[in-house]
Formats: C-alpha cells, sequence, structure tokens
C-alpha cells in the first residue's frame, strides 16, 4: 500500500463523510409512528398470535393486503393473497421407541428420555430396524465429510449426534445439520435417532426441548393432498436422552461418554458402526388441515431490459397463537414478527414513493410478501419459493426482514448470508449509506441463517440476505435479555420499551440495501466456492471472491 500524504489523510475522511450525508439527504425520511402504527394494529390482542391457519392470521393477512393497496401496488394474478393449505400433525396417543439390544427390550415412552414428533406424511406409522451409529450423519465428501463411509444402512435406522463438528463455520454447519435427515434417506436409511451433544444441551436444555416437541408438525399439502416433506424417506425420528442412550451404546462396547467426549473437541468426528441392536418406532398422528395465505403484490421495475430479474422482500406475518399462562394467554409477536412486517411496509411505501416521481424508480420489480406459518417450519416462503408468483420472472434476491429487536438505537447490524454472494458489497455500502456499522455473527452456536424464510429461496438457488440489529453500546445485553425473556412468549408485547426511530432506522437500511440491489447493473451472484452456491445453484454463473 501506498504512502499517503497529510493532506490526504485529512480530506479522505471529509470527503467520505459528505458523499456520507449526500447520500442519506436522497434518501426517503422513515417514519417512526408510521412502524408505531403497523406494530400496534398487528400485535393487539385481536390477533390472537396471528398463529398460521388461523382467524386472528387471516385479520393480521387482510390489513396486510389493505396496507398493499392503499400504497398502490399490484396484485399478483389478481389477488394480493396467494393460498395454501397447511397441514398440522398432533401426536394420537402416546409415542414409544423400543430398543433391543444385549437379550433386552427396553420400551421408552417417557418425555423425561425419548421425544418423537407427529408425522405429517403418515398417519400410522409403526417402524422396526436395525440400528446403525452414524457420527454426525453428514455426508459432503468434497468438505470431508463422509460419516457414511463403510456403513450400510439401507432399511434402517440411523443414530446420529445432534449439530455438527465443533468449530465448524456457523452457517455452513448449520446448513449442513438441517440437510441431515435428507443425507441419510439419499443412504437408504428409513429413520432417524438423534442423541445432543454436550455442546447442544448446554444450548438448549432436555426440559426446552421437551416444550418445543409438544407442539404439531406443520407443512403445506399440494394438489395431491399429501403433504410436501422433503425428506420423505424418512419415516419416523426420535431424540434420545443421552442418560438412556448411554445404555444402547454400552451394549455395542463402545461408551457413549467417550463418544460425546470426542464431539466436544474442535475438529474431531466419531466414526460410525453398527450397534448390534434394532429399534421400533411407534406413533400416530391426528391431522388437521386449514387454509392460509402469503400475502403479494408487486411494484414493477422501470427498465423493461430488466422486468423479468425479480427482487423479493419477505417478512413472516405469523407467530405462535395463543400459548400463554391463565394471566397473559397471547403470545403477541411484537417484535417477532410485526416489527419486521411493519419495517417492510415502510419501505415499500418508500419505494413507491421513488416510483411515482418518475426519475428515481427501481429498475428491477420488486415483490413484496409477507408470508405464513414461519414458526411452524419456515412453510409459506418453502410454497412461495418452489410455487413462484412472478410469472416468467424469476426471484434473482431475497432480503428477509426477521424480528429486529428495537430495544435500542442500534449502531450496527449482522447481516446474514452477506459474504456468500455479491449482496455483500451492496449491504456494505446500503449501511455506510445509513451510518451504520456491519459486524459478525454474534450468535454462531444458534445458526440463524438456516432460521428464517430466506433459507427457502437459498435452497433454490437465490442469493440472499437478512439483517439483525447489532450487538454495539446497549445491543448485547438488550438483545440477550430478549431472548431469555420475552422471545415466543406473551411478553413480546406493545408494553415492551420499543423504539420506534429504530424502527425508521431498520427501514432506511434496508431501503438502501433493496435500491442498490433493484439497480445494480448485474443480477447478484454466488461468489465461486461458496457452498450455497454449489449445491443449489451449480449451474448458475458465479462471480470471483473478492
Amino acid at each position: 500500500m501506498r504512502r499517503l500524504h497529510a493532506a490526504t489523510l485529512l480530506a479522505a475522511p471529509l470527503l467520505a463523510l459528505s458523499l456520507t450525508a449526500a447520500a442519506r439527504a436522497e434518501a426517503p425520511v422513515f417514519d417512526p409512528e408510521a412502524v408505531r402504527a403497523h406494530v400496534t394494529f398487528l400485535a393487539d390482542d385481536l390477533m390472537e398470535g396471528r398463529e398460521g391457519g388461523s382467524r386472528g392470521y387471516d385479520i393480521a393477512a387482510n390489513y396486510v393486503a389493505s396496507q398493499y393497496l392503499g400504497m398502490g401496488l399490484q396484485p399478483v394474478n389478481g389477488s394480493y393473497f396467494q393460498n395454501l393449505i397447511l397441514r398440522m400433525a398432533k401426536l394420537d396417543g402416546t409415542p414409544a421407541l423400543t430398543l433391543r439390544f444385549g437379550g433386552q427390550e427396553l420400551r421408552i415412552d417417557d418425555t423425561a428420555q425419548v421425544l418423537i414428533r407427529p408425522s405429517l406424511a403418515e398417519q400410522q406409522v409403526a417402524l422396526d430396524a436395525p440400528l446403525v451409529f452414524a457420527g454426525y450423519g453428514l455426508d459432503h465428501p468434497e468438505l470431508g465429510l463422509k460419516d457414511y463411509a463403510g456403513l450400510d444402512v439401507k432399511g434402517k435406522i440411523v443414530v446420529v449426534l445432534s449439530g455438527y463438528p465443533k468449530g465448524m463455520n456457523s452457517e455452513q454447519g448449520a446448513h449442513l445439520n438441517a440437510e441431515k435427515a435428507l443425507m441419510a434417506m439419499k443412504r437408504g436409511a428409513v429413520g432417524m435417532i438423534t442423541v445432543p451433544t454436550l455442546q447442544e444441551t448446554k444450548r438448549l436444555a432436555w426440559d426446552r426441548r421437551k416444550a418445543q416437541a409438544g407442539s404439531s408438525a406443520k407443512g403445506w399439502v399440494g394438489t395431491d393432498g399429501k403433504a410436501f416433506v422433503r425428506a420423505s424417506g424418512i419415516r419416523a425420528g426420535a431424540t434420545l436422552n443421552p442418560e438412556m442412550a448411554a445404555k444402547l451404546f454400552a451394549a455395542a462396547g463402545k461408551p457413549l461418554d467417550t463418544i460425546l467426549a470426542e464431539a466436544d473437541v474442535a475438529g474431531k468426528r466419531p466414526k460410525g458402526f453398527a450397534l448390534r441392536a434394532s429399534g421400533r418406532i411407534e406413533v400416530a398422528s391426528t391431522w388437521t388441515d386449514r387454509p392460509s395465505a402469503n400475502v403479494v403484490a408487486m411494484l414493477p421495475g422501470s427498465d423493461p431490459a430488466l422486468a423479468d430479474e425479480v427482487v423479493v422482500m419477505t417478512a413472516h406475518l405469523d407467530h405462535i397463537g395463543d400459548h400463554g399462562t391463565a394471566e397473559d394467554k397471547i403470545a403477541n409477536g411484537a417484535l417477532d414478527n410485526a416489527s419486521g412486517v411493519a419495517t417492510m411496509l415502510e419501505v415499500a411505501k418508500a419505494l413507491v414513493k421513488d416510483k411515482t416521481n418518475g426519475k428515481d424508480a427501481p429498475r428491477r420489480p420488486i415483490l413484496f410478501a409477507a408470508v405464513t406459518a414461519e414458526e411452524g417450519g419456515l412453510i409459506g416462503s418453502d410454497y412461495l419459493a418452489r410455487n413462484p408468483v412472478t410469472g416468467t420472472g424469476k426471484p434473482v434476491a431475497v432480503v428477509n426482514f426477521d424480528m429486529p429487536v428495537l430495544l435500542y438505537r442500534f449502531t450496527d447490524v449482522i447481516a446474514f448470508g452477506a459474504e456468500a454472494s455479491t449482496l455483500g458489497p451492496i449491504v456494505a455500502e446500503s449501511a455506510a449509506k445509513a451510518g451504520i456499522k456491519l459486524s459478525p455473527d454474534p450468535l454462531p452456536e444458534e445458526g440463524l441463517f438456516t432460521r428464517s424464510d430466506h433459507y427457502r429461496f437459498v435452497q433454490q438457488g437465490v442469493p440472499s440476505v437478512f439483517l439483525m440489529t447489532g450487538f454495539e453500546g446497549p445491543g448485547e445485553k438488550a438483545f440477550k435479555d430478549f431472548l431469555a425473556t420475552h422471545y415466543h412468549k406473551p411478553s413480546d408485547d406493545l408494553k415492551l420499551p420499543i423504539d420506534w426511530q429504530a424502527g425508521a432506522k431498520f427501514a432506511e437500511v434496508n431501503y438502501h440495501i433493496i435500491r442498490g440491489i433493484a439497480d445494480a447493473t448485474e443480477q447478484p451472484r454466488w461468489y465461486a466456492g461458496n457452498l450455497f452456491g454449489k449445491e443449489f445453484a451449480p449451474t448458475a454463473p458465479k462471480a470471483p471472491r473478492p
């Protein structure tokens, strides 16, 4: 790097400040009270927690559609609603796991020892098969992950460790963990039993697992009347408490404590082996099918040459419904995700105003989607990604709004997915325009990249990004306090000390990102060598990594 003269050193920050000030002067002014108005409606008790498929959700969906209409956004295929059917599967009776090893048979049906989810594909499952331990159950030779090497798992139930190897990149690991059942299915397995690692047990205690397992399983139903299940060949699954799993491993002469200790060392991956045991998973499910809808609208672009390159904005409109106590039964979801929908609507309003002035309209069309049933497993976004409403156009990028924690004046943001594609430089420039810093993921153990709606578009090969308010200054304490005290609880409501000015700032940052994508000369491209681009868009042109 060349030395800079003193005059240049002085001039450079002044020039940067002037350019930033000029850029911000050109941006629309976002009204904190407008953000507040949306959240106040969407988080009211009348919405009953906005669970997908419920009356409260439908009221919220009509509110969003009315906002689209009032802005002048166009309906898609003649409607603001992309209708779908949600299937909710609940346990019918008590499921059980029977283990046979060392001449004994153990029937386990206590949730203190085993957790078994209902099935979306079969109402009565009785799966009986030999057991094989497959380490972490990861099968990706390009990354050196060959957990099935030398193992015959065809027609068998695989027993795997939860999560991914300690020390692995969090976004990569979260993705591989999400693909684990599909990897097992491709190897011929028919069932899966998961044993939590020490690391996973620290992150998610068994009691919390029990609470989550008690909810229904959800999916969307196709025109054939069957629920879409990506790893359809895995007929049943269970999570086994390590205390009970230790007996199974001991019978095979392989102490589980030794395996878990090895897995707790960065870079270590326990090898698989036959367990000299068999298992039977029995589970009965009842199904309820309910209509719900993604709420969609389009803003046409100004450049006819780019009319088929659609930028997508997503925010999940649903929350978890009535899951509270006798004193407060409704989980209102003010920050999760009324705040995300509110800021998306305000970005949409600003983009419409850009469009109407004629001089500064976005070049590419923009699709706005408030999606259903995110809380059930990214269901509405999966349906939208697999059943696009863009006509001859195709999504070229997704910007997702999910749970901005608006409890403090944030000065930095985390941009999940930004380093994977040419969206990264756009996000960095946009943050600078808004006077905001970019920070690395402060919660890598949470695997957040795969846990929100944009990921369903990533799985269809679309570069995507979503922003989280950052940890600088008061951010870390406020964010962690929210997760510990209010996340998915009735107290995530309008009594929180929400900073509406932070909501306006969050809208401003995302506005710059959307405009940057919509106006760019080239559509976003995955970087060469990036795992998501290689997995989900293998034939798409790639950009050299900077």
